[in-house]
């Protein structure tokens, strides 16, 4: 084996879209437990975004230059020392820091076999939205038949596959969208009612969609233009999830305003649900079930080329860009 050079996309300051630098770099041998591949498709994910402004989030603090992303999809090229279970030319998939790279090293232990029911572009786009939609779904609050549930930004990536799990549970699925255009696309992957929360009062169309009653659960990626009326559109004992801030951290909650209806809020993180490799894998078969069933769809909406990293990036922050989107190398 010899290190391989290989296009990727590196940051050297946190900044806007004009700090990421296209360019090489050297893929080492993999060392023990390592798995070297070739990648075909990249994950966008928001988060990409907060690890690039330098935002709160799980990131952990590393050194410049930083290669962004946490998930892809490619084939086997090498096995370091000690690694069992995979072989040369193997299609896998993972979620692991330092995707945006045509070629990277993954511990085998983050690694999976490329799940059935899935290509390798819709396992980069979907597993790390899929396992967070397994533990939102069934572990951190276990959706039910007869769950009224709420999706903010439910047409994109993770809103759609949450909408339409959650409907698939047999819950009454209530989305809110940015604008009017994405309204079909929620509709379209799971959504009972669509609510554009720019033009109209989302916490009271929610009260009347529901009679009064609120929902069971709402969950949050947008963050601050949305988190305090949804609290006033939860039902008794309802729980927020707050598992992105697209629009802003959350700030100044008086707990207070939880009292009335013994309402409960988490800010969760997938790393936390998926740190042992049962747990990992065990996430990954739950997703992948859900697809064979045809309770999930897995798409690619949109492809750049890994040279456009910094154009993708400017869409995902104007949300411009609808469901699943990759970086190809």
């Amino acid at each position: 084996m010899a290190a391989l050079r290989t296009s990727a996309v590196l940051i050297h300051r946190h900044g806007g879209p004009e700090v990421l630098d296209y360019g090489e770099i050297e893929v080492p041998d993999p060392g023990p437990g390592e798995v070297r591949i070739v990648q075909q498709a990249i994950g966008l994910n928001f988060a990409d975004v907060y690890q690039r402004r330098g935002s709160h989030g799980p990131h952990a603090a590393q050194p410049f230059p930083i290669i962004l992303g946490s998930q892809g999809a490619g084939v086997v090229e090498s096995l370091g020392p000690q690694v069992q279970g995979f072989s040369v030319g193997q299609p896998v998939a993972y979620v692991h820091p330092g995707a945006y790279a045509q070629a990277r090293l993954v511990p085998a232990a983050r690694l999976v076999p490329l799940p059935e029911g899935l290509t390798l572009e819709t396992a980069a786009a979907t597993l790390l939205r899929g396992m967070t939609a397994e533990y939102l779904l069934h572990r951190l609050f276990a959706v039910q038949r007869g769950h009224r549930v709420l999706v903010h930004a439910a047409a994109g990536g993770m809103g759609q596959i949450l909408s339409a799990w959650a409907r698939a549970l047999g819950a009454e699925v209530i989305g809110t969208v940015g604008s009017e255009a994405k309204r079909a696309a929620a509709l379209s992957h799971g959504c009972h009612h669509v609510i554009d929360y720019r033009q109209d009062d989302f916490a009271q169309q929610v009260l009347d969609i529901t009679g009064a009653a609120g929902v069971h659960v709402a969950y949050d990626a947008v963050g601050r233009d949305v988190f305090f009326p949804t609290l006033d559109c939860m039902a008794t004992r309802g729980v927020v999830i707050s598992y992105g801030t697209a629009s802003g951290d959350v700030e100044g909650v008086d707990l207070q305003r939880l009292h009335a209806k013994s309402l409960s809020v988490c800010r969760p993180t997938l790393k936390s649900f998926i740190a042992s490799t049962d747990e990992l894998h065990g996430s990954v078969a739950t997703f992948a079930a859900a697809v064979r069933s045809g309770a999930i769809t897995p798409e690619v909406s949109q492809r750049f080329a890994l040279a456009e990293t910094r154009a993708a990036h400017e869409a995902l922050e104007g949300r411009r860009t609808t469901g699943a989107c990759i970086l190809v190398p």
